[in-house]
């Protein structure tokens, strides 16, 4: 082969996305000679070796490892795994002009949610004569003794997504930090003075947020099992509710359907055990959102959501700078705030990560990663709602 160090230019095409073995031979040694060499691969499509979707047995000296990809018309499965990202490098798409009816007419579990999918689902206006009651009520059930900022950020972030009310049930510690720190919000007291003992089931609320800062002892386990035996409305499950569903696995089969969570990684470990790799993980909530007929919101980049339907979709919107303590319950009041508004469970957790993602974007945009908190992505929903609501459909 030809000399080539770090200072050329390799263009890779010798493979596309159809491969179905990995390479072995001459083929396996021309992509060592390349890995080895230093120079910038632009790979075309897809990096030559990588399988465009599940790669069980990747090997690294048998894939292409690019610094650019570029593909076509939309991103391949394998593009949304971590473990991938070594391979593809940054990956750009380019419009090849494929035919929209064929790509509609093509058969698929996978989906990307995009600007035109939530500009058509978002409700663009409110009547003139409407009330705070036609936003519906969100009760909050979140904190404990030294977590307050959870609940705190999760009930702002509802209030700043349209909800009429908020009532957040919190130990009876939380009173003060509460009534100072969100003055819009109700606080509903818990009869447990530094954590949560028993959660309140009444039918003024529209839906129920379940999780942030709230803890997993054995009486927070028991006030959830409870409530999901005995509620009717829609429900969100994050961060602690999770954690207590980690410790008393049966409590997925009393789950309200349609219900969503929003694990991380971490938290989706817990509840179902040790994952290798994030081909994996997603092959998990797909399993559980179909057995158990609820939503599983996977966050991380490209945030995937499972539908009971067997369906994924992957966000589009976000970036590194969301990785920050609180995002997580941020976009809890979101997904809540959207569910008491009267949104489907589907409808309010795809609309909920990509607002989220919009309003991180756009303070990334203004400050820069290093500088984003979960307070700037919830100061900055107003500009994200009006970004979607301004998109030409």
């Amino acid at each position: 082969p030809p000399v080539v160090n770090s200072g050329d230019c390799v263009i890779d095409g010798l493979f596309g996305a159809g491969l179905k073995e990995p390479l072995t031979g001459g083929f396996a040694s021309l992509v060592r000679y390349i890995n080895e060499s230093g120079a910038f691969v632009i790979s075309i499509d897809i990096p030559s070796g990588l399988f465009g979707e599940w790669n069980p047995e990747a090997s690294e000296d048998r894939i292409v490892k690019a610094r650019l990809t570029l593909s076509f018309q939309m991103p391949k499965l394998a593009f949304f795994f971590a473990e991938n990202a070594k391979f593809t490098g940054e990956t750009k798409i380019l419009d090849i002009r494929l035919h929209p009816r064929a790509i509609a007419e093509t058969e698929t579990c996978y989906y990307l949610t995009t600007a035109e999918n939530i500009a058509r689902n978002i409700r663009h206006s409110r009547p003139k004569f409407s009330d705070k009651r036609d936003y519906g009520h969100l009760l909050l059930a979140a904190g404990q003794y030294a977590m307050m900022g959870a609940a705190v950020l999760s009930a702002k972030a509802a209030l700043h997504s349209g909800v009429g009310l908020v009532s957040v049930h919190s130990p009876r510690c939380a009173n003060l930090i509460l009534q100072t720190a969100v003055p819009e919000a109700i606080f509903s007291p818990d009869k447990g003075e530094n954590h949560i003992e028993e959660i309140p089931v009444h039918p003024r609320y529209s839906a129920i947020a379940i999780g942030p800062g709230m803890g997993c002892n054995e009486t927070s386990v028991s006030a959830l099992m409870h409530l999901v035996k005995e509620i009717r409305q829609p429900l969100v499950l994050d961060a602690d509710a999770l954690n207590c569903i980690a410790r008393e696995q049966s409590l997925l089969r009393y789950l309200p359907s349609h219900t969503i969570l929003t694990p991380h990684i971490h938290e989706l470990e817990r509840m179902f055990g040790p994952m290798t790799d994030d081909a994996s993980r997603l092959k998990c909530i797909t399993h559980v959102a179909t057995k158990y007929d609820i939503i599983v919101v996977l966050k991380g980049a490209n945030t995937a959501i499972a539908l009971p339907d067997g369906t994924i979709h992957f966000n589009s919107t976000g970036n590194p700078g969301m990785a920050t303590a609180g995002s997580g319950d941020v976009l809890t009041g979101i997904i809540g705030s959207l569910l008491s508004q009267g949104y489907s469970p589907e409808d309010a957790a795809i609309i909920g990560v990509y607002l989220h993602g919009v309003a991180g974007d756009i303070a990334a945009r203004e400050s820069g990663e290093e500088y984003i908190t979960a307070s700037d992505i919830i100061n900055h929903l107003g500009l994200a709602f009006k970004q979607i609501k301004s998109y030409q459909v």
